[in-house]
């Protein structure tokens, strides 16, 4: 279900585009009395619209008017989604992979930097515990849209590790840091599982039994090199400066640990 009745997500892939093609599409919205709340394109050739319409029965009418619409395949018409409204939002579908165990992997590369701050940045609005990973190279720009999501969503980032600055390895946080209703920790899986100390590691542990949102840098080194599996994430998302850069953590480990 949606976060607001009566929404629906409506996507249309234009084979052939001829002109007057929008115009026949909302004649048919505006003939069963459905309201376009957004339209955008949100890739070459879909179009995506925000519809608001007060009887469910409309969107089964539409369904069948949109059979005898020429040049086009009905790609979605469902309550929208997160994906959805972020796609209407930047004009842009987010790529989507399974890869990873069970926790379902997102692809951006830097030209989306916008995208994935509001990506993360909903998420993390969302209450209650949640582990997210982020995989990429230096420089890409992981840490930095972690704090502008955090930022966006009001809340406040707590790095537990990190190599932004200096290299952060925490081994105690203050009272006010286990404030679970604003906080978002920040967790990179290099350096915690090859530089943490046992005093660390046993936080970084206490950080993950919390009832609030985490995200975990270079989640696969975390996952080799500890007692967590893909199993811990609910997400994971991957950031290439473009979209054939290989991931790779050949030589990464020691520039970090320095070993």
């Amino acid at each position: 279900m949606t976060d607001h009745m009566g929404e629906w997500y409506f996507e249309y892939y234009i084979y052939k585009d001829r002109f007057g093609l929008l115009g026949d599409i909302a004649s048919v919205l505006g003939m069963l009395s459905i309201n376009i709340v957004t339209l955008s394109g949100v890739e070459d050739r879909k179009r995506g619209f925000l519809l608001r319409v007060e009887d469910p029965a409309r969107i089964d009418t539409l369904q069948e008017l949109l059979r005898q619409v020429d040049n086009i395949t009905v790609t979605a018409l469902r309550p929208p989604t997160l994906l959805d409204r972020l796609a209407l939002r930047h004009g842009r579908l987010i790529e989507r992979e399974t890869e990873l165990g069970n926790c379902k992997t997102y692809k951006f590369t830097r030209d989306d930097l916008g995208i994935l701050v509001d990506f993360i940045g909903e998420h993390l609005k969302r209450p209650g515990n949640q582990v997210m990973g982020i995989r990429g190279m230096p420089r890409v720009g992981k840490t930095e849209s972690l704090v502008a999501a955090s930022v966006y969503a009001r809340k406040r980032w707590t790095f537990i590790s990190s190599t932004l600055l200096k290299q952060t390895l925490r081994t105690d946080l203050d009272e006010d840091e286990f404030n679970l209703d604003d906080h978002v920790y920040i967790i990179d899986g290099i350096v915690s599982t090859m530089r943490g100390s046992e005093d660390h590691l046993r936080l970084v542990r206490r950080i993950l039994r919390l009832n609030a949102p985490k995200i975990i840098e270079h989640p696969d080194i975390f996952v080799q090199r500890s007692e967590f599996s893909w199993e811990l994430f609910d997400r994971v998302i991957e950031l290439r400066n473009h979209p054939d850069e290989e991931i790779s953590y050949e030589g990464l480990e020691h520039d970090i640990t320095g070993r």
